[in-house]
């Protein structure tokens, strides 16, 4: 609901769960302590697929996949507005501590060939959470794997015709000539 509403109230977020406010009210004295809890779990969970993805020690490939995997299961879990998250410090923090965790995982991947040197400086990092918002999103019939497959061919490869398993094009069909 406050992914879709972040105004949503308590009564209604109660009314969706299937719980009166009062109950609500028993667990989170506010509003402001349960948007701290969904931010505290979703970070959690964003570190958790951090560390599952094994970005230092695991080939770079595997890694990929499972950190890209992991954040779209996130996304779908907890689709809540980072830029309210990142609004705390302590939050601030701990998502800061992740992105550079993700920040030497390109280099390592571009130092070691996988991602083409010589783009602007943080374009992939910048690229690929973009990617992984967008299948959160627009891939939700697909699972979390196979949406990661497609965000990670498309990281790799891009878009092009010449992208690596991209389906060969076949050519348009002639229009047939009329005698006059």
């Amino acid at each position: 609901m406050l992914a879709a509403d972040p105004a949503a109230s308590i009564t209604a977020i109660a009314a969706e769960a299937g719980v009166d406010r009062r109950t609500v009210y028993r667990r989170f004295a506010s509003r402001e302590e349960l948007l701290a809890a969904i931010y505290e779990t979703r970070l959690t969970a964003i570190e958790r697929a951090t560390e599952d993805a094994r970005l230092r020690e695991a080939p770079i490939t595997v890694a990929l996949h499972r950190y890209v995997e992991g954040i779209i299961g996130v996304n779908r879990t907890w689709p809540v507005d980072l830029s309210r998250m990142l609004a705390e410090e302590p939050v601030r923090e701990r998502r800061e501590r992740s992105v550079r965790e993700l920040t030497d995982f390109l280099c390592r991947a571009t130092d070691e060939g996988l991602l083409r040197s010589g783009l602007p400086d943080g374009w992939v990092g910048t690229v690929l959470p973009q990617l992984m918002n967008i299948a959160s999103r627009q891939l939700a019939d697909l699972s979390p794997a196979q949406a990661a497959d497609t965000v990670v061919d498309t990281l790799l490869n891009g878009l092009g015709a010449g992208a690596a398993g991209s389906a060969p094009r076949t050519a348009a069909p002639q229009a047939q000539r009329t005698a006059d």
